[in-house]
Formats: C-alpha cells, sequence, structure tokens
C-alpha cells in the first residue's frame, strides 16, 4: 500500500497534536523512551476472538466475513492490550467507530504502517505487517468492535476444579523448606511458575499455571500462592503439601492481571480476590477453595468527564490491614473501591473519585496509606486506608509504572515511597510521614535521574541502604540490560550501574533485566534476565552489601522469567 505523501504529512501532524481533535497519540516522549508502555501491554489479550459476537455492519468499508476474522485475530493479538477490547482506549488511544470513520481508510493505514512519535508501533516499516493486513485493519477498525462474551457464575463455576479438597490437605507442613525464604519465579511465556528455594537456589518444582501469568500473592498466613494469568486462569497451590501442587482453578474472566487474599486480623486466608479486564468486573471467593462467592461489575461513569465507560479494567488490588477491605483500583474511570467483605449479602463499597488509567501500587512503610499510579495521568494516588478517604493525588513524571514501589527513610525529608516511569529517566520520591514530617507529606521532595525511561520496577528493604532501578523496556540494549543503583545515605550521588545480563552470561537475545525482588533477610536481591522464550534466560542474585555476583540460576527450565515473588517479603508488604 503506497501512502500519499499529503497523507503522510498530515499523519505526523495529527500524531503530534496538532489536528483538530483527533490526535490518536500523546505528546511526544524523549528518544528511548516511547512505546515503552505499548509494548509492555501490547501483549497478546486472553480472550479468544473466535467467541465474540461481530458487529459487520453497513455502515464501515466493505469487508468479507474471512477478512473480519482475520482483523479480529490481528486486532485481540497486537492491539487490544494498549486500545482495549471495545477500542475506548487506555494505553493507546480510542478507535472508536465516530473517530475511525471520520479519518478514513488511507489515514488509519497510514498510522498502522508508521506509527507515531509516541509510541504506536509501526507495524508496517517494520515488517510485522504486510500492506495487504495493514489495509485490512484500516478497514476493520471501521466496522463496530465485536463483542466478547461476558463471564458469569455459572461459566465460573463450570472451569472451577477442586483438585485437592481442604479436608484432604495437611495439617502441618509436610516438606522441610524454609517457606519464608521461598521465591514464586513468573515464567511468563511458558505457562508456568518456578518455586526457586531461596537458600539453596535450587527450584523446587515447576508448576503449569495460566497463559501470560501476571503476578504471585500469598495468603495472610504464608500457606497458600495464588497465581493468575492474563487469560484470568487462578491458581491455588499449597505450600505445605510434601510437593507443593495446585490444589483448586478457576477461570474468572477472559482477560485478567490482578489477585489477592484477605489480611485484615480474624479475616486471614478467608477469602480471595480476582479482578477482570474482560468482563470489566471482580470476583470474590473462598480463600480455601476459589468458589466463586460474590461478583461485581465495574462499568460506570468516568472520575473526570463523568461519562459512561463500557470498560473499565481491575488493574492493582490490595487488601487493607485496618478494615475487612480489599481496595480495588478501576483503570478507566479512575476510582478505587473499597470492597468490605464483611457480609457480602450486604456489599458495601466505599468509592474514591481518584484520577483516570489507575494501574499498579502498593503500601507505605506504615501499611496505612495504599499509594497508586494513576499511569496515563502522570499521577500517584494516595488512599488512606484508616479514613478511607482521598488524601492526595501527587504530579510525577511520565508514567510512573511503580510496581509496589519502594520505602526508605530519605537522610532529609524523612519516610518516602519512590516510584520509577515508563516514560522518562526520573524517579519521584515522595514523602509518607505526615504526623513526624508535615512540610513533605504528599509531596515530591526529591527528584533523581535514572539511567532512563522504560522502567517497571524500583526496589529497596528495609536492611538494605540501596535503591535499584529497572530500565527493562529502554530501546537502548545496554540501558534494558543493566540496573541503575543509588545509594540512600547519599542520594546526590551518582548512580552506580550494573551490567546484569552481561553477568548472566546468556549469548544472544534482548536480556532484558527486570524486577529487583530481596530475599527474607534483606541481603540478596534477584534479578530476571528475561529473554525469548526459544533462547536462554536466568536469574541474577546479587549480594546487596558489595554489589558483587553472589549466584547465577541459569537452569533450562527458567524460560521467560519476569516476576518473582519472596514468600515472606510478599505476605508482609516489605518493599
Amino acid at each position: 500500500m503506497t501512502i500519499p505523501k499529503r497523507i503522510q504529512v498530515g499523519l505526523l501532524l495529527a500524531l503530534s497534536g496538532v489536528a483538530t481533535g483527533m490526535a490518536l497519540a500523546e505528546t511526544e516522549t524523549p528518544a528511548g523512551h516511547a512505546g515503552s508502555e505499548l509494548k509492555y501491554e501490547g501483549a497478546p489479550s486472553g480472550v479468544d476472538p473466535t467467541t465474540t459476537k461481530d458487529m459487520i455492519t453497513g455502515d464501515g468499508p466493505p469487508m468479507t466475513v474471512d477478512e473480519f476474522n482475520q482483523g479480529k485475530e490481528i486486532f485481540f493479538q497486537r492491539c487490544a492490550g494498549c486500545h482495549g477490547v471495545l477500542r475506548k482506549g487506555a494505553t493507546g488511544k480510542p478507535l472508536t467507530t465516530d473517530i475511525t470513520r471520520q479519518l478514513g481508510t488511507p489515514y488509519l493505514g497510514a498510522m498502522i504502517t508508521y506509527g507515531s512519535p509516541a509510541g504506536m508501533p509501526n507495524w508496517g516499516t517494520s515488517g510485522n505487517l504486510t500492506a495487504e493486513q495493514i489495509d485490512l485493519m484500516a478497514r476493520y477498525l471501521q466496522h463496530e468492535p465485536p463483542q466478547p462474551p461476558e463471564f458469569g457464575v455459572a461459566e465460573m463455576k463450570a472451569t472451577w476444579q477442586l483438585l485437592v479438597p481442604p479436608e484432604q490437605r495437611p495439617t502441618k507442613q509436610m516438606n522441610d523448606l524454609n517457606l519464608s525464604n521461598l521465591f514464586s519465579v513468573t515464567l511468563r511465556d511458558a505457562g508456568k511458575i518456578a518455586l526457586i528455594d531461596g537458600d539453596t537456589k535450587e527450584i523446587v518444582s515447576v508448576i503449569p499455571t495460566g497463559y501470560a501469568v501476571h503476578i504471585s500473592r500469598l495468603s495472610a498466613s504464608g500457606r497458600y500462592l495464588f497465581v493468575i494469568g492474563r487469560d484470568a486462569r487462578v491458581n491455588l497451590i499449597d505450600l505445605w503439601m510434601e510437593n507443593p501442587a495446585t490444589v483448586a482453578e478457576i477461570k474468572v474472566g477472559l482477560e485478567a492481571r490482578s489477585v489477592e487474599t484477605s489480611k485484615h486480623k480474624g479475616s486471614e486466608d478467608k477469602l480471595a480476590i480476582a479482578g477482570t479486564y474482560w468482563p470489566p468486573q471482580f470476583v470474590i471467593m473462598d480463600g480455601d477453595t476459589l468458589e466463586p462467592l460474590k461478583i461485581v461489575s465495574t462499568r460506570g461513569m468516568t472520575v473526570d468527564t463523568q461519562e459512561y465507560h463500557p470498560e473499565p479494567r481491575v488493574a492493582a488490588i490490595v487488601a487493607s490491614h485496618a478494615h475487612p477491605e480489599f481496595i480495588v483500583n478501576v483503570k478507566e474511570t479512575g476510582k478505587v473501591l473499597l470492597v468490605n467483605y464483611e457480609d457480602l449479602a450486604n456489599l458495601k463499597i466505599t468509592e474514591i473519585a481518584a484520577a483516570p488509567f489507575l494501574h499498579d501500587g502498593g503500601w507505605d512503610a506504615s501499611r496505612r496509606y495504599f499509594m497508586t499510579a494513576a499511569n496515563k495521568s502522570n499521577k500517584i494516588v494516595v488512599v488512606d486506608s484508616q479514613e478511607q478517604r482521598l488524601a492526595a493525588v501527587v504530579d510525577v513524571g511520565a508514567t510512573p509504572h511503580p510496581g509496589r514501589g519502594a520505602n526508605f527513610v530519605d537522610p532529609e525529608f524523612g519516610p518516602v515511597w519512590a516510584t520509577s516511569h515508563l516514560g522518562d529517566a526520573s524517579v519521584s520520591l515522595i514523602g509518607t510521614d505526615p504526623q513526624g514530617h508535615p512540610d513533605s507529606a504528599w509531596k515530591v521532595v526529591r527528584t533523581l535521574q535514572g539511567q532512563g525511561g522504560g522502567s517497571l520496577f524500583i526496589k529497596t528493604h528495609p536492611n538494605s541502604r540501596h535503591l535499584y532501578v529497572d530500565t527493562a523496556l529502554n530501546s537502548v540494549e545496554k540501558l534494558a540490560q543493566s540496573i541503575a543503583v543509588f545509594d540512600i545515605d547519599d542520594l546526590s550521588a551518582p548512580y552506580k550501574v550494573l551490567p546484569i545480563a552481561e553477568w548472566a552470561d546468556l549469548g544472544e537475545g534482548p536480556k532484558r533485566v527486570v524486577q529487583p525482588e530481596f530475599n527474607q533477610a534483606g541481603d540478596e536481591v534477584w534479578f530476571s534476565v528475561w529473554n525469548n522464550q526459544d533462547q536462554s534466560s536466568a536469574l541474577v542474585v546479587l549480594d546487596d552489601k558489595t554489589l558483587s555476583l553472589k549466584k547465577v540460576i541459569n537452569d533450562p527450565r527458567i524460560v521467560t522469567p519476569t516476576g518473582k515473588f519472596n514468600v515472606y517479603n510478599t505476605v508482609h508488604d516489605v518493599y
């Protein structure tokens, strides 16, 4: 497909935000940073496109049924993670028919071919899509989006498997593992997790889970491991068994990211919750069996424009320590929900208007304040879980992506919580002690400059004097393969760069270094060296005191490792 010069010029103007009201991309981001979140969120959707209700109408350009099905397959594989299943937009801009039909086929074809300065991939010039596929997609986007099926309690129970009932499980730990220092390691593209002994660095077991595993969470007792994948499959793994294994599993939807368990005193281990991207809802389950008990839709009005959104996806969920509540981030509407689980028949939900595009986050050191990123709004939202209200909204850098964040005491400003960013090199330190340091509370008290954008995780530990920042999604290979380390006692000093991927010595591949995770003692920090599925990956263990290499775990079963979750640190929210 040849794009006329006038269309190319118009495209570049529009994608830079000049065209009247129709720009499909945000302001240009610095070189080396663009597209980081699109790369991360743009993995294939867990929704099976063959299950959708198709909407081929006479209002869009002519398409055959076969062409529409091809377009649907491409969209769910490459586009839905950023633009949403219903194309309402999130990381990527909205692609609803009122926009796409006005733009027309040549414009859309050019956008798909060349991408945008803000990170829209150049699907054509990169060779990922052919000219025929680009023309097909430009026409497909002018038809109403296919509607995936809903997923209610009947569908959930049809997938629910109680493999080992509670009464048949051990009454005490039947293995000699030091569970407090056990790691659950995501093997993302293998659809598995590896349990690794943090003391011996040996693999205990590799357990099949769901597609593109996203996170692991631990029950309050540390006995049960909950794993959720992008396909919304939840695995409940009993760590007390002689050989830890899945004892229950369920699909809670078609695409998901989050799972958590009850932690309030008196409610430990009793309930679990999972939030889904599709359908937009969350489900509360029995903590021992995963039996679904209560499903709640998150569809509703956005906090800024007060417009109805049909696909507000559930992002991070944390368990309150102050009340019997789950704290639920609703991404597109920008609402934080405090879901009280004392009485599911008379469910009480406190709705906090925060900021659009809520994503990930974690607790401050006191475990009173939930610090969460509204990533495309460039803000950190602070929720006071004790008083059950919004405490602050803090402006930070471009597209914050803290993971759980990092807590430490700044030598000048007192207790702080830190986030790094996908969109720029900054690290924002926010004061978190309104009683002891009121002048610093809920402000960015210090901004550090790291290696670059594309950071997914930042981490420290109460026993560490170092702050680790990855740049896994930076487009510069050297930055994606190394870690920046700041000295907490001298934050004005230059950061040190550790060549983690070089130490792993894996040979070819992107070798992205991602997600620092400490052991229980806080004297080791583990990194994933994340390669392609057909290439060698590894875990690198660092001595935190000396910043020297301690161990490379390069077992061939370690395939596409990303997140790592130490049992003790995850149970006790240590980060």
